[in-house]
């Protein structure tokens, strides 16, 4: 009895012992995000007085992929889309204001897939948007039960320091300036690559997926004034993919979204080689954010079993098709930086990644999701959307019948992209096409010539079936189309007018961009305020009111930021 318990007793000890080892073989997994970035890297050839060693570098050491897309032209979509594995053409969550977790509330985000299988994840700085969402995560920088990803960083006072504010509509955050002050003393990325840096030096008795977000070049562009010296003002030049009359052969959509306020604003401050030059600072500070998590990886015990992805979350404009900031389906927004490296021994890929490989294949970022856990060993996670690139990470040449989307704020507004040609579509049904093999940049627009209707009906039939309508928590809103924008007068030492009442209904709809909550306050006529109702930050509300409304914007500590009037037409009103 005692042979045979003692026999037992060797085997469960041995099989405990196998099954540590094999714990162990599991590859972890550095998952590092920069905030806005384009393909003004290096390695990619977007701009040519851009620095980004550091990602150059890691590019030369694993795959880098020349033909990555987005899911979303935005935060909000493009990250959920990662980190749920679903698109927003299935999950519904295709806009900036909509939340996370009123869209997808059952959602195993990418962490605690990888913590339900046996590992370790935390996270510091953005991957989310804005949000850290505590139950997926182990671990977090800052504090996860905040829910808030940001550390402390350094704050310029008496802002705006070089842009001047033309209007609500302009975000608040659009401004750049070079501050006199240390890495350390700025704070923000760099603390978040110190908590990361602690992370990656110590011993683990799991394997660990750890979330690096590096915030910049997203607005505002103030960094260390030393990362703006390397690029002097008379030297700037815009991107090579500015071309003054790039937006006459578009469609109406397509121009009515090309030609914002921001760019001629800026244009007309005569700030734009300065927002330029920001922005190729705020890139070189995100490079030099990344060089130290590379060097921590390095110098720690993981460095030979650590899968290593760089992605950003989509493009941004600087001129291009009279554009400046993100939420378009062109190149220049859609394509995005990715980088994968990953070592020999990865159970979905034991020979790991041939260095310096290149990929022109079509890819999105919500491949991501399927393509770790098949690395890694786990589990295919049922429902995801995206493709695994196991077979390009092994062979960057291998045939790929997938094409990659990119959507807008809308399921009929996207970009399809295949390895040579690019199909925008907008709600209405205006069209693009372009043969991004001889035209890159996107500046012809084929879709008017009969010549290419037929790779125009070819693109159309790739476009996904079926696709999922916006998910609202407020019904109406995808459906409100307002035919004007309210006027929204800032705080001033006029006080606002009563309301004048009538009875012509109106919708109003409001939408917050701050990431506070903000008041909407009724005011009668006698002066007397109501409360009407309170808009989370980054979300939206349809107001039902009367012609001749005034309504004032307080925010959460009860400060008035100014008031609006409410016309005779169904009307817009954006909070920045």
């Amino acid at each position: 009895m005692n042979i045979v318990f003692t026999a037992l007793l060797t085997f469960f000890v041995l099989c405990g012992q196998a099954n540590s080892v094999e714990v162990a073989k599991k590859p972890n997994v550095l998952f590092i995000a920069i905030d806005d970035l384009n393909d003004w890297i290096g390695c990619l050839g977007g701009h040519p007085q851009t620095k980004t060693p550091n990602m150059d570098r890691l590019a030369a050491s694993g795959v880098l992929f020349t033909n990555a897309y987005c899911a979303g032209a935005s935060c909000n979509p493009s990250r959920a889309a990662i980190m749920s594995g679903l698109a927003p053409y299935r999950s519904g969550l295709y806009d900036n204001m909509q939340k996370l977790r009123e869209v997808q509330p059952q959602a195993e985000l990418l962490p605690r897939y990888f913590s339900n299988n046996g590992y370790w994840s935390a996270g510091s700085g953005k991957i989310l948007h804005y949000v850290i969402d505590p139950p997926s995560w182990d671990d977090y920088y800052p504090a996860k039960e905040g829910d808030n990803p940001f550390p402390k960083t350094f704050e310029p006072p008496n802002r705006p320091i070089n842009l001047p504010r033309a209007g609500p509509w302009q975000y608040s955050e659009t401004d750049w300036a070079a501050l006199d002050v240390t890495d350390e003393q700025y704070g923000g990325d760099w603390l978040v690559t110190k908590w990361i840096d602690e992370q990656l030096q110590r011993k683990h008795d799991k394997p660990f997926f750890l979330a690096c977000g590096i915030y910049r070049p997203h607005e505002p562009w103030f960094v260390p004034k030393k990362y703006f010296e390397p690029f002097p003002l008379e030297s700037i030049q815009p991107g090579p993919g500015y071309k003054a009359d790039d937006v006459e052969d578009l469609p109406p959509a397509g121009q009515k979204l090309a030609r914002n306020r921001y760019f001629a604003h800026i244009q007309i401050q005569n700030q734009w080689k300065q927002g330029i030059q920001a922005y190729l600072a705020s890139i070189y500070y995100a490079d030099a954010m990344l060089g130290r998590v590379l060097d921590a990886l390095e110098r720690s015990p993981h460095k030979d079993n650590t899968i290593v992805v760089l992605w950003s979350d989509h493009g941004w404009h600087l001129g291009e098709k009279e554009h400046w900031q993100k939420f378009s389906a062109w190149r220049i927004c859609a394509r995005v930086p990715l980088i994968i490296r990953v070592p020999k021994g990865a159970p979905g890929l034991p020979d790991g990644t041939v260095a310096g490989s290149i990929c022109k294949q079509p890819v999105g970022l919500v491949d991501l999701y399927p393509t770790l856990t098949d690395l890694c060993g786990l589990p295919d996670k049922a429902n995801n959307t995206g493709n695994k690139l196991t077979p390009l990470l092994r062979d960057p040449a291998t045939p790929w019948k997938h094409a990659a989307v990119t959507h807008l704020n809308h399921p009929e507004s996207f970009a399809l992209s295949t390895e040579r040609w690019r199909y925008i579509h907008y709600q209405g049904g205006d069209e693009e096409l372009y043969d991004i093999q001889t035209d890159p940049y996107e500046w012809n627009n084929l879709a008017p010539k009969a010549e290419h209707s037929a790779q125009l009906a070819e693109m159309r039939s790739l476009v996904p079936k079926n696709m999922a309508p916006i998910h609202e928590t407020e019904p109406g809103i995808s459906t409100f189309k307002p035919e004007a924008e309210l006027t929204f007068i800032p705080i001033s030492n006029v006080s606002p007018p009563f309301t004048k009442p009538t009875t012509k209904q109106v919708t109003v709809l409001f939408s917050n961009s701050r990431q506070k909550p903000i008041h909407l306050v009724r005011l009668d006529a006698n002066g007397e305020r109501h409360e009407e109702r309170v808009l989370a930050g980054a979300s939206r509300g349809l107001i039902h009111t009367f012609s001749g409304q005034t309504f004032l914007i307080v925010d959460d500590s009860g400060k008035n930021l100014g008031h609006v009037v409410v016309g005779e037409k169904p009307a817009s009103l954006r909070i920045e």
